[in-house]
């Protein structure tokens, strides 16, 4: 059994407390209902009448073991907190389906609560039964009252079992946020990623593309070491790509009253926040030269001084540190100091993006999900016909997941919050494929303007397929001839320098037979259509 302990329905009077019904005592108070096990939670203020409610379950119930969780919710009548909340429970418990029944009790708690539990034990991440109790109604009926089990097995409803059905992911680990990751190399690194984390507190550098993943990674290794009792200080992450100028050593060391123009009070900085922790800095390869300094001092040393102080301070913190450059090029160019990534390079491990692993991508899809309900109380799935046509564009050359993981959550996220009663259908996928096609062509048409020329009159897929001279060559050719009046006069521009030298005007010939060279003409090229 699992439920809330009732603050209020739970207590009565000591001297009315066997008159009274009191549903969480009047569980275990059933003669047809034998409960070996009642999983309990309350918050800590209610320490006491968890107190009695055991004691009493005790007397009345000797095989019933009562286990207590406090389960701290500042507002129970908050949707998303109960539900990340009890979200979180039913992930870390260890259901053992095979040797036990559960039911959940859905008498107790606030009504959000109540909401709660079922939305949870009909999705199956409680998989249980529910279970009401009620007072007595009649004369002569006990004080323990009756009960009523609901059972929500989805098995015998197709269409709720494809709506809440989700894999059980197997052989997961907390840095891989529970995805069951198919990539071998990722999966290797990953591994070695744990057993680095859990046996030093030295330096870790994270390489990789924006959005393949190292905030969330950082974080993961900050979850998993304080888990472990390895770190008792909290996870600090700082962008330094948005540090600028003197502002910059502030941020991180922090100042002290009076230190510059407008520094009314004292500021601890981001190093201090982190002690104990773990402090991510990400885009480190972004900090000035000065900071680079202050901060290989404070890693050797555990000390630094704040801006405009006279007395060092002490900060133990471990780092991880995130890049996108290229360190060592950077060093070379007197850009960054060797000897801090001489400091931070002792264990370095790169991130691929998305397109490096694409096999992940079905994976990372159930993942985006299940952080959708989280956040938004809800559980979206795809419909069979959906969710293939969206993997078989996902994983195919046409989508190069330029922002990596970014573009992969900002794509669910879409398509959930616009899948009509929970089930994102075909036209939700075919709308959110041809606004990804769009986003990303105008990525690589502000990076090759040409390019964007080019598939007017030749098809993405042609471009593609050529040689990237080619392609700069050709887009100049059609935007000379865009503007040109005629074939011969954009002849005369493209090869008036050669033309001057020879003397003949075999201009629009060599650019007619240039143009054909691709399956074009001069009119095709001016009017942006396929020939």
């Amino acid at each position: 059994m699992l439920g809330f302990l009732g603050t209020s329905q739970d207590y009565h009077p000591a001297r009315e407390r066997w008159s009274r019904w009191r549903p969480s005592v009047g569980l275990c108070q059933q003669e047809d209902l034998v409960v070996s096990r009642f999983e309990v939670w309350h918050e800590s203020r209610y320490q006491r009448l968890g107190d009695v409610v055991e004691k009493d379950i005790a007397q009345i119930s000797p095989a019933t073991r009562v286990v207590r969780h406090v389960l701290e919710i500042r507002d129970p009548w908050d949707f998303q907190e109960v539900f990340e909340a009890l979200h979180a429970f039913a992930r870390a418990y260890a259901f053992d389906t095979e040797h036990e029944d559960y039911l959940v009790h859905m008498t107790t708690g606030t009504h959000v609560a109540q909401i709660c539990l079922f939305l949870l034990t009909e999705s199956r991440h409680f998989p249980a039964r529910l279970i009401q109790t009620r007072p007595p109604r009649r004369d002569g009926e006990t004080a323990a009252g009756s009960y009523q089990i609901v059972d929500l097995d989805l098995s015998r409803y197709d269409a709720l079992a494809q709506r809440f059905a989700s894999e059980r992911l197997d052989a997961v680990t907390l840095l891989k946020s529970g995805i069951a990751t198919r990539n071998a190399a990722f999966n290797r690194q990953i591994d070695l990623v744990e057993r680095v984390a859990m046996a030093t507190r030295d330096p870790i550098l994270l390489m990789g593309p924006t959005g393949a993943g190292k905030s969330q990674l950082c974080k993961r290794i900050h979850e998993l070491k304080t888990q472990r009792h390895r770190l008792e200080g909290e996870f600090v992450e700082v962008n330094c790509a948005t540090l600028r100028g003197d502002a910059s050593a502030s941020a991180l060391f922090g100042h002290v009253k009076g230190a510059f123009t407008g520094a009314v009070s004292g500021r601890a900085g981001f190093l201090r926040r982190a002690d104990k922790g773990l402090l991510f800095l990400d885009e480190i390869g972004e900090l000035g030269l000065d900071e680079q300094a202050m901060l290989l001092r404070a890693l050797e040393e555990k000390r630094f001084l704040p801006v405009g102080a006279d007395q060092e301070v002490a900060s133990d913190f471990q780092l991880v540190a995130g890049t996108n450059r290229d360190l060592r090029a950077d060093v070379a160019s007197g850009r960054f100091r060797d000897d801090l990534l001489a400091r931070i390079d002792l264990w370095t491990f790169e991130l691929p993006g998305l397109r490096d692993r694409i096999e992940d991508l079905e994976p990372n899809v159930d993942y985006e999900l299940e952080r959708f309900a989280a956040r938004n109380g809800r559980r979206v799935t795809f419909n069979k016909e959906a969710r293939a046509r969206y993997l078989r564009f996902a994983e195919s050359p046409d989508a190069p997941w330029a922002g990596n993981f970014r573009d992969l959550n900002a794509s669910i996220t879409r398509m959930a919050t616009l899948a009509p009663g929970g089930r994102i259908n075909v036209e939700v996928v075919d709308q959110e494929i041809e606004r990804l096609r769009r986003v990303w062509r105008l990525a690589s048409a502000a990076a090759r303007p040409g390019d964007a020329t080019l598939a007017e009159v030749l098809g993405e897929g042609r471009v593609a397929a050529l040689d990237l001279f080619d392609r700069v060559q050709l887009a100049a050719v059609v935007d000379v001839c865009r503007r040109a009046t005629s074939l011969s006069e954009a002849g005369r521009t493209l090869f008036a320098a050669s033309l001057a030298r020879r003397g003949s005007r075999n201009d629009a010939d060599r650019l007619r037979k240039y143009l054909a060279r691709f399956e074009l003409d001069f009119r095709s090229v001016q009017a942006g259509a396929l020939r």
